[in-house]
């Protein structure tokens, strides 16, 4: 499987951040293709399919085998947008992939991944309905979403586990204690989402007034009183370093999960085009070990105030992650 050092994740072109320009969603996602960055996340309940259906007005006039997309399914959503729970079971799995197929306007994806695990659904069953999609043409690769090493290991005793896509940023390791050691001793790529902390780590965070009407991070307990204040106190050291090379500490953030390790693909929530090259920027960036250690001092991995999601969204994840 190969991927781009870096991904575009669609998310925010369709839902959560409030809301957004269709054309320049486009013009993005043309960018990005323009630039190398031939990687799409989506999910079937962005926007509730409104997200597929955009990424095929993006595609239309490409070919469909110069982009890799990557779909997410199972999340279940009311007329509202409020979520509902999840459902991965293997009747389910085929339904929800016919369905992005149609949306898509493409006879395969190239990777589908269960957005979360559901716990009424062994993932073994789970799995095994997407490696009977891939046998059968309609899927070319198995990932997961904000899994436990366990329960990787469960899955890639199945079908090998292509990728695992978590959140991953210099204010989200825990991942590094068992997580990232079980997915590189199956090969499994990281698809490091939350590059940016959900805007924390970003250049332009202190310039915003207040969340746009529909952002949902409103309702996260990281963006909530003394907790925003706290965690953007963190963040210093990023602007400081972004000062001596002379870029933004947007660029210096995506940077330094770049500097993990290539195993490690960053996913850049970007939804207009002068976001797109920022991010871009990073990739000429080599940070020091000095300087990785000096961000790792200032940011210890249990300094970020309150939860990266609210109570109730905690419980859904698979319980290692959920104590990252």
């Amino acid at each position: 499987m190969t991927l781009p050092a870096l991904g575009l994740g669609c998310m925010g072109m369709s839902d959560a951040y409030g809301p957004a320009d269709r054309d320049e969603s486009i013009a993005t996602v043309h960018a990005a293709l323009d630039a190398g960055i031939f990687l799409l996340d989506t999910g079937d309940f962005y926007g509730q399919g409104h997200n597929e259906l955009l990424i095929r007005e993006a595609l239309w006039s490409r070919r469909r085998e110069d982009v890799f997309i990557a779909v997410k399914f199972g999340a279940l959503r009311d007329p509202e947008g409020r979520f509902l729970g999840f459902d991965s079971r293997p009747a389910a799995v085929k339904n929800a992939l016919a369905y992005t197929l149609k949306r898509l306007g493409t006879d395969y994806v190239d990777l589908y991944q269960p957005a979360r695990l559901d716990p009424a659904v062994p993932i073994e069953d789970t799995v095994g309905a997407v490696a009977e999609m891939i046998q059968a043409g309609y899927v070319r690769h198995l990932g997961l979403s904000e899994v436990s090493a366990q329960t990787l290991e469960r899955a890639a005793a199945v079908h090998p586990v292509r990728w695992l896509q978590i959140e991953y940023s210099v204010l989200d390791r825990g991942i590094e204690a068992s997580i990232l050691p079980a997915a590189r001793r199956l090969g499994t790529v990281i698809s490091a989402y939350g590059v940016l902390g959900r805007g924390l780590l970003s250049t332009d965070w202190a310039a915003r007034k207040a969340l746009a009407v529909g952002d949902y991070r409103a309702h996260l307990p990281r963006f909530s009183g003394d907790n925003l204040e706290r965690n953007l106190a963190l963040t210093g050291v990023l602007h400081d370093i972004a000062a001596e090379y002379e870029v933004t500490a947007t660029q210096i953030a995506i940077a330094w999960v770049l500097a993990q390790g290539p195993d490690i693909v960053p996913l850049i929530g970007a939804r207009r085009r002068h976001q797109l090259t920022e991010a871009i920027g990073a990739l000429d960036i080599r940070l020091s070990s000095g300087d990785l250690a000096r961000i790792r001092n200032a940011i210890p991995a249990d300094a970020p105030a309150g939860t990266r999601y609210a109570p109730e969204q905690m419980r859904m994840l698979d319980s290692e992650t959920g104590a990252v």
